[in-house]
């Protein structure tokens, strides 16, 4: 078969389109994705952040509802098998959650303390970097989210995440639902989950459930970005620690102490 110039410019030429085409598709999909919902009464933020006051959460010793309130609305199945357990907010000892802030002299009441843990939402989330299908994404406002319909559990993410802020579903979690709610997706067996900033209740402008539920007031969440913010004026006026910031994923989820 003879192909002559004027064919093969052609066929080049198609070839090009289809994968600007595929390209522009892609893109296009993301920014529909990064688009802010379109609600009159959605909160939004330049940058959304957490902060913790331990002081605050160690008055209320052995208190759960920040948990019980984050797995509730975003069901969190319950397993009591530790290798199947998912968790979107944890807790952990100071010395397990900030090993890089432990030394001999320390107060044993702050070594003991529980910390409540969760995705950081980092500014550079090696999550991210790592997954093959752009399952987990950052958005504008700093959210760092995740697509189960993408998710192929590889689990690259778990590997790359310094934090193990994320679960695996080896198992069909529906089962293990004390109570289904409805305004929030169940997952399946295979998937990648995490703390998602109660992105679903910003979007109905409402408070992250935690925020809401925690009787103490020790979880502040607002915008950086706006320097009126509450969260903003603490972080200017106390000390506060992040997990492992010598990593550089430059983690927004800040502990006063």
């Amino acid at each position: 078969m003879i192909i002559t110039r004027k064919k093969f410019l052609q066929v080049t030429g198609i070839s090009v389109l289809a994968v600007a085409g595929e390209r522009f598709a892609h893109s296009f999909a993301r920014a529909i994705q990064d688009a802010p919902v379109a609600s009159r009464q959605a909160l939004t933020a330049r940058r959304w952040a957490m902060a913790v006051d331990l002081n605050k959460c160690a008055q209320n010793k052995g208190c759960t509802k920040c948990i019980n309130a984050c797995h509730s609305v975003h069901n969190v199945p319950k397993s009591g098998d530790w290798p199947h357990r998912i968790e979107w907010i944890w807790e952990d000892s100071f010395r397990n959650a900030f090993p890089s802030q432990e030394n001999e002299y320390q107060a044993a009441a702050l070594r003991d303390t529980q910390v409540p843990l969760f995705c950081n939402h980092c500014d550079n989330p090696p999550c991210v970097r790592v997954c093959p299908t752009q399952a987990t994404w950052r958005r504008q406002d700093g959210i760092v989210m995740m697509d189960w319909h993408r998710c192929i559990g590889c689990r690259y993410c778990m590997a790359a995440c310094p934090y193990g802020s994320r679960s695996f579903n080896w198992t069909d979690p529906r089962p293990h639902l004390a109570h289904q709610d409805p305004n929030f997706p169940t997952r399946t067996k295979g998937v990648v989950e995490k703390c998602n900033f109660c992105e679903e209740r910003l979007a109905r402008g409402e408070w992250p459930a935690c925020v809401v539920a925690c009787p103490q007031e020790a979880m502040i969440f607002g915008d950086l970005g706006d320097r009126n913010s509450r969260v903003r004026q603490l972080l200017q006026s106390r000390y506060a620690i992040r997990r492992k910031p010598e990593l550089g994923t430059k983690p927004e989820v800040f502990y006063f102490v």
